[in-house]
């Protein structure tokens, strides 16, 4: 039997609903979400807090060329994740770095799970090859949604970052999209091209 969500009482499949975020509507909802990973922690490398402003353009800029998803419970958003380019070299075009936050209330939950689930979906229509995560170590939880994810390690990135008051190493872990060849890559969809109607996803 399927473990119920500890705040809600509800197996996890229940009244989930992944859907593209909206950037006026989400950009509070999502920065809610992000803040604390920058203020507490050293998960994220950003010193400051965005200000609203630009986290609304964050999402409309990851939407426009590759996806930015959010989890709804109950109307209320949960947890997000998005996509970005790897790399702004053109040869680097067909590799995608993707990325999950999660609320407090909601994590080890699969919410991380359902997020990347459609999220990944969404980068196979437009015909991404390879999706990257960086991760902050020690990151237990976030190494373990990876690995269960289909990611595997590559390479850690030692004493990258100084955070919190010490150097911090980022493990790098990747996952083929398409099966591996040597063939040419099929050129890339545009996000409108590769779902022109988003559709919302029931997870």
């Amino acid at each position: 039997m399927a473990e119920r969500d500890s705040l809600t009482g509800e197996r996890p499949d229940s009244g989930w609903i992944v859907r593209d975020a909206i950037p006026d509507d989400d950009g509070a909802a999502c920065l809610e979400i992000y803040a604390p990973f920058v203020r507490d922690s050293f998960v994220s490398f950003e010193e400051r807090v965005p200000t609203l402003e630009d986290f609304a353009q964050r999402i409309r800029a990851a939407t426009t060329t590759h996806a930015w998803l959010v989890l709804e419970l109950a109307g209320q958003v949960v947890g997000y994740a998005y996509a970005s380019a790897h790399r702004s070299r053109a040869a680097y075009r067909w590799a995608v770095d993707v990325t999950v936050y999660i609320g407090p209330s909601y994590r080890r939950s699969g919410a991380g799970r359902r997020l990347y689930t459609e999220l990944l979906e969404r980068l196979r229509r437009q015909r991404f090859e390879v999706a990257c995560a960086g991760i902050t170590l020690p990151n237990d939880a976030s190494v373990g949604l990876h690995r269960a994810m289909g990611f595997e390690p590559v390479g850690v990135y030692k004493r990258i970052g100084w955070k919190m008051g010490a150097w911090r190493d980022v493990s790098w872990w990747q996952l083929e999209l398409a099966p591996a060849t040597d063939a040419p890559p099929t050129e890339l969809l545009r996000a409108i091209e590769a779902w022109p109607d988003p559709p919302m996803s029931r997870r």
